[in-house]
């Protein structure tokens, strides 16, 4: 997105609110249930959220260091036995980091890679999107981020069509219907089923 004109750059504010909701109702018991991230449970997955939480919070902030440096392939994620208290917090920096106009500006990292701050603070979102779907999913939960927010997701994973790029961030496409949702079609260009359940 170009930061040089007058469009409006996307709020995080609603995906991360929709992931908040998703967090809040997790039961310990579903912790290490799978999610349609194969490397992930529902633990991992939530480490996962906390720490790209953290690094484009950071990225927005041009506070650069050790969380928007470290590539989150480096390790499996850990989840914090403080998770349920300090995960929405995060979350909610998260969305007021991106709200101030200089976020977007510039240049940005987040997992070890430079990047136009207008196209970091959009994949923010887009992990937002997606990764809470993921959470959704896995424990059983509707969720709803926003139709202005599976829009932005939406144009980064259409216009990702670099495979290099796609596998190391999404997977092969997989096939919607043509009445499928905005939704669906942004999980379906991700490599995900959109009618995954625990146990497929």
């Amino acid at each position: 997105m170009d930061t040089s004109d007058s469009t409006p750059q996307p709020d995080l504010t609603p995906a991360a609110r929709a992931v908040t909701r998703l967090v809040g109702a997790v039961r310990d018991e579903q912790l290490g249930d799978p999610t349609p991230c194969p490397k992930y449970a529902v633990r991992e997955l939530l480490a996962h959220i906390d720490g790209l939480s953290l690094a484009f919070r950071d990225a927005a902030r041009k506070d650069l260091g050790q969380t928007t440096d470290t590539s989150p392939d480096t390790a499996l994620p850990v989840l914090d036995d403080a998770w349920r208290t300090t995960l929405p917090v995060r979350l909610d920096e998260l969305a007021e980091a991106w709200r101030r106009p200089e976020a977007w500006e510039g240049m940005a990292r987040a997992g070890g890679v430079d990047l136009p701050a207008s196209v970091a603070g959009s994949v923010a979102l887009n992990e937002l999107v997606i990764h809470g779907w993921d959470l959704a999913r896995a424990t059983g939960q509707e969720y709803d981020p926003g139709e202005a927010s599976a829009a932005v997701s939406y144009e980064i994973v259409r216009t990702t069509d670099d495979d290099s790029l796609r596998e190391g961030i999404f997977g092969p496409p997989v096939a919607v219907p043509d009445d499928a949702t905005l939704l669906d079609r942004v999980v379906g260009l991700s490599g995900r089923r959109p009618d995954w359940r625990p146990g497929d």
